[in-house]
């Protein structure tokens, strides 16, 4: 005899997903460890982020693209690799060479580069004419604090501009950007940014740390967007998302339904 148990869970929201997003790092992992991560939890993976400037260098791209698409999950490759090709003044040749591996997704960040925030926004209005635009807010450099004024204005213009998503920069380590140099979550900012009247839906937050992911389960909700996270992590996300681990667990959430 088969015994079977169904456990009452929070929804879970299939793919294609707007929010509920969880988004990979991938450091330059081998074909063997991405497909069987992919193979593991690829029903709770919408993206792979090609890390930094990897995805250029890399060999067989092709393959880990072919890997991921026929798990219905996304990519995009690194910001950095869009600031060089801003620096270097090839942006048109980013273009050709991303369609040519048809790419649908593009992150344009600065956090390396001096670049005006109009030019920016002339980029993501120009580039969302061909790519679904994720625009990545705040600096790489931990001791730089911003207001959250900043924030929320960079936020607004960027999104009017074209963009998508929002990416809040927290780093693949957690130590910059929406947090402290101690990985804590600035929480009035967050507060803040919505306050401004900002929805998060519309933001990807970068959370490395397991207690950063856990942080923003428990108080933006279980929908929120999740980003750079490693890749041996994506079960570990599903199931803070899904109550599944003693850091989101609710025994008395009335809004539980069965899945």
């Amino acid at each position: 005899e088969v015994y079977s148990m169904q456990l009452k869970l929070p929804e879970y929201i299939d793919k294609p997903r707007e929010n509920y997003l969880t988004c990979l790092i991938d450091p330059g992992v081998g074909l063997h460890t991405l497909e069987d991560m992919v193979n593991l939890a690829g029903k709770y993976i919408d993206f792979v982020k090609f890390g930094w400037g990897s995805g250029y260098i890399t060999e067989n791209i092709t393959k880990k693209i072919e890997i991921l698409m026929n798990k219905n999950i996304n990519f995009w490759f690194g910001g950095t690799l869009f600031e060089i090709c801003a620096y270097q003044n090839k942006i048109d040749d980013m273009v050709a060479w991303l369609k040519d591996k048809s790419v649908k997704y593009v992150e344009i960040s600065d956090g390396n580069i001096e670049l005006s925030h109009l030019k920016k926004l002339q980029l993501i209005e120009k580039l969302s004419k061909d790519f679904t635009i994720l625009s990545e807010v705040g600096s790489k450099d931990a001791t730089s604090v911003r207001s959250p004024s900043h924030w929320a204005e960079e936020i607004k213009t960027e999104l009017s501009a074209g963009a998508w998503k929002i990416i809040a920069e927290g780093r693949e380590t957690g130590l910059a950007g929406i947090y402290r140099s101690s990985g804590e979550v600035r929480m009035g900012l967050i507060q803040d940014i919505a306050e401004c009247g900002i929805n998060l839906s519309d933001i990807i937050f970068e959370a490395p740390q397991k207690s950063q992911q856990a942080w923003f389960i428990n108080k933006v909700g279980r929908n929120v967007n999740l980003g750079n996270i490693a890749i041996a992590d994506a079960l570990n996300v599903a199931c803070f998302r899904l109550g599944l681990r003693s850091d989101t667990i609710r025994f008395n959430d009335a809004n539980l339904n069965t899945v």
